[in-house]
């Protein structure tokens, strides 16, 4: 697949993530991995797991579990305002669907930066938890769902809201 001579970096990112890399079980393990993280899902059950664990820090754990639903809710907010469709390759449709035609921001990159950043704040070694933000966010291009930009950007304002989230009420 060729680009037009004017094509963005984001382009020629977005074209190698949807090409380069790509095995049957990767492309599977990305779709259930992203599936995993709809609407925040992934990220309410490891803190409501952790708060049925570590009960010296259960309200920081039950925020770090609502977190992830709610930078959903803020990103859409910043979708809408945005108004970035979705990438289209010609010849590669994307390897899953979603809930909106909107790109920008990735909403798994901002929830699952959001909590990672929180959970590193109430516990340093929950900063593991930015692997699988990591994970979720990169396969988000990888299937074809989102530019690098929107990625980049989630990250950015998940990171944000993690550090402003408030631990304790």
């Amino acid at each position: 697949m060729l680009l037009p001579p004017m094509a963005t970096l984001d382009d020629r990112l977005l074209l190698t993530m949807r090409t380069r890399g790509h095995a049957p079980a990767i492309e599977r393990f990305s779709i259930a991995l992203g599936k995993t993280a709809n609407n925040g899902a992934i990220w309410f059950a490891i803190g409501i797991v952790l708060a049925i664990v570590d009960s010296s820090n259960r309200e920081a754990w039950l925020i770090c579990a609502v977190l992830g639903p709610v930078a959903i809710g803020v990103n859409y907010l910043v979708k809408l305002a945005v108004r970035r469709p979705r990438p289209i390759l010609d010849g590669l449709p994307p390897l899953g669907g979603a809930p909106s035609s909107l790109s920008f921001p990735s909403a798994h990159a901002t929830s699952s930066f959001a909590v990672a950043t929180a959970m590193a704040r109430v516990e340093p070694v929950a900063a593991i938890a930015f692997v699988l933000a990591a994970a979720l966010a990169l396969g988000r291009p990888y299937l074809g769902m989102h530019y690098p930009s929107d990625v980049l950007a989630g990250a950015l304002l998940g990171v944000a809201l993690g550090l402003v989230v408030p631990l304790s009420l």
